[in-house]
């Protein structure tokens, strides 16, 4: 699950969590600019590779990235798989998991009975999951490609999922949604979980300045963040939940549900811009349950 970041944040506030990637790529400031799906696959394939180490390291526990079973979190909130059930029972099922990036949900899938697939853009990303695979568990193969050109055959699958991989980061996440119905055999589920749209319009920050509106929800102008020369080193874009049911509707997917989960008690770890203050005022999380009839 990656570590997004919206809105228009100073670059100091991500320095302590992202420090390898933004001195790797250069990164020197904070621009709002249109970026096409190639600048932005680019620029978001460079930055998970830079940063996958910070990642793991901060991060990595949380998500059961090492453990031998690996573990389906949903989102910085806790939600787990075996909780939830929101993919339903996937034994014996086919279940690619888009944006997987070190793949503990894919290998807690492989571990439930599912015939798992795990793609991600980034190698290193990948490469940690395989490293993790070789001290033992669950394995699954594991596939280096985009989320907006999946590359599978039709009716491949029964079930796709994403906790928070390649959707917020893709600049035609319309195309995501039809490849994933392509792929989606009739009666396939397609669930994702995204930063909740509202948190766009509000500061990256997990303290009381985090809670002042700042930004216009419809402005889908992406967060982007630049080298010296002006080229994009990392790239977020937004839509609106409006935007969202419109993208599945058109790819011929029916929605089931939204989950929008609160922040729970128990829960007192801050993550980027979750944290228990915010969570107790406003959803931070967005998942989208999905059917292809």
């Amino acid at each position: 699950m990656p570590d997004p970041r919206p809105s228009d944040s100073p670059l100091s506030a991500e320095d302590d969590r992202h420090g390898t990637a933004n001195s790797v790529l250069g990164t020197s400031g904070v621009s709002r600019v249109r970026v096409d799906s190639e600048s932005s696959e680019r620029a978001s394939r460079a930055w998970w590779d830079a940063d996958a180490d910070d990642y793991h390291r901060t991060h990595g526990e949380f998500l059961g990235v090492d453990s031998s079973r690996g573990e389906f979190v949903w989102c910085p909130e806790g939600l787990h798989e075996g909780d939830y059930h929101l993919l339903g029972d996937v034994a014996g099922k086919d279940v690619l998991e888009v944006g997987c990036g070190s793949a503990p949900c894919a290998r807690w899938l492989a571990g439930q009975g599912a015939r798992a697939v795990g793609l991600d853009l980034s190698m290193s990303m990948l490469t940690r999951g395989a490293e993790a695979m070789r001290a033992g568990g669950p394995a699954v193969p594991l596939v280096h490609a985009g989320a907006e050109h999946l590359p599978f055959a039709d009716a491949s699958f029964d079930i796709a999922c994403s906790a928070f991989g390649a959707v917020p980061f893709v600049a035609d996440s319309q195309q995501v949604m039809s490849e994933v119905a392509r792929v989606l055999r009739p009666g396939g589920l397609w669930v994702f979980a995204v930063n909740h749209p509202i948190r766009w319009i509000f500061p990256d920050d997990p303290g009381p300045r985090g809670l002042t509106a700042s930004l216009p929800y419809f402005d889908r102008t992406p967060y982007v963040e630049v080298d010296g020369d002006g080229v994009p080193t990392y790239v977020e874009h937004h839509r609106t939940i409006g935007d969202r049911v419109r993208e599945i509707v058109a790819a011929g997917l029916e929605v089931r549900d939204i989950i929008e989960p609160e922040w729970p008690e128990w829960l007192d770890r801050e993550w980027g811009q979750w944290s228990p203050l915010r969570g107790q005022i406003f959803p931070g999380t967005a998942i989208f349950s999905c059917r292809k009839p």
